[in-house]
């Protein structure tokens, strides 16, 4: 296979990029398919908008995204949210949106409108989340980009935060997301190297709500994309490698009015409770395959039990040693692989600390 047909050949693009739109703005669609993955088209508009109420429903073939039968294929895609497009720049933008049936109900993979509407109904207890991704970075062949074809490099250690040679992989990529992300409004708040050689982690948040969901799908597709241009694969894999290379996780941070307010370790401490009532639960949705990262080792708990601790990252949820000083703030849910969905995360999290 030739090096053109798997990288964008982008100095050539840009020719094109430049060229004058006459007025009219390219609004791409974006929507999340049956298995966790970003898809994405097209559309023209006459003029530039300012908000998802100017933009029209759209529909997509579902039964080529595993989202609907051949025989009543169409889904509709109703627009949620809008970023600017660092890709195309100027007025065009990126438009996240909600699949739905034809019958008018949410399409079975739309997970956005329940936690939407657990977000709603709970409000006033101001859900704030942050959200780590981990992820890493495959070569054509499936195996992390820089390892030996076939082989491995040395053991953990020097990867974690590293800087230089033989440390870090495709640190290109990870620069041009994050820049992708600024310039698109994602609450990006940082990156860095992590402890597999290969696997990154960039962090967002806080984000208050549904806004939470909408911002990280968006970073998702932001790096696939990014990633073509390098003709580099991205893979949310909990263990991508077996063996004793630590996994890749989705780390979730939670705040709410009472655990930031004065004494808010008390209602940390009380949600707890309530957290390990419902472990099962959560686990169920907190990604494919997490089994073979929630072991009880590679700083994780074990996926049989819960536990929680301060400053404990071998625990199902830990709070933050600064927390427990200060007596309020927030907690971290460890629990979650990296190829969650964080709708279903922050939807459950809300749904079970609401319970009363």
């Amino acid at each position: 296979m030739s090096e053109s047909t798997t990288i964008s050949n982008t100095e050539n693009l840009m020719k094109y990029m430049n060229l004058d739109q006459r007025g009219r703005v390219q609004a791409e669609y974006v929507w999340i398919d049956s298995v966790g993955g970003c898809r994405s088209k097209t559309k023209t508009l006459s003029k530039k908008v300012t908000s998802v109420d100017e933009l029209p429903e759209w529909n997509f073939d579902g039964s080529s995204t595993g989202q609907a039968p051949g025989d009543n294929s169409d889904v509709y895609l109703r627009p949620v949210a809008i970023y600017p497009d660092p890709f195309r720049l100027g007025d065009n933008i990126l438009v996240l949106c909600e699949t739905w049936d034809s019958d008018g109900t949410p399409n079975k993979y739309n997970h956005r409108h329940d936690a939407n509407r657990l977000m709603e109904v709970n409000a006033k207890e101001e859900f704030w989340f942050g959200l780590e991704q981990e992820y890493t970075l495959l070569g054509n062949d499936g195996w992390p980009y820089g390892w030996p074809k076939g082989g491995f490099p040395g053991a953990q250690g020097p990867y974690y935060c590293g800087v230089g040679t033989g440390k870090v992989y495709c640190r290109d990529i990870v620069e041009a997301h994050y820049r992708a992300c600024l310039y698109a409004g994602i609450n990006i708040s940082g990156i860095n190297a992590e402890v597999m050689p290969s696997q990154w982690e960039y962090q967002v948040g806080p984000c208050p709500g549904i806004e939470m969901g909408d911002q990280l799908w968006m970073s998702r597709f932001l790096l696939h994309r990014v990633a073509e241009e390098f003709g580099v694969r991205i893979s949310f894999d909990p263990k991508p490698i077996k063996g004793e290379w630590n996994g890749a996780g989705l780390h979730s941070n939670v705040s709410t009015v009472a655990t930031r307010a004065e004494g808010g370790m008390k209602a940390i401490e009380a949600y707890m409770k309530k957290f390990e009532a419902r472990h099962v639960e959560h686990i169920a949705v907190y990604g494919e395959g997490n089994e073979e990262r929630l072991t009880g080792r590679h700083e994780t708990g074990s996926i049989d039990k819960f536990s929680y601790g301060v400053a404990d990252r071998g625990g199902s949820i830990r709070i933050p040693r600064q927390v427990a000083k200060d007596g309020k703030g927030y907690f971290e849910d460890r629990r979650p692989a990296s190829n969650a969905c964080p709708y279903q995360i922050t939807g459950i999290i809300v749904e079970t600390l609401s319970n009363k």
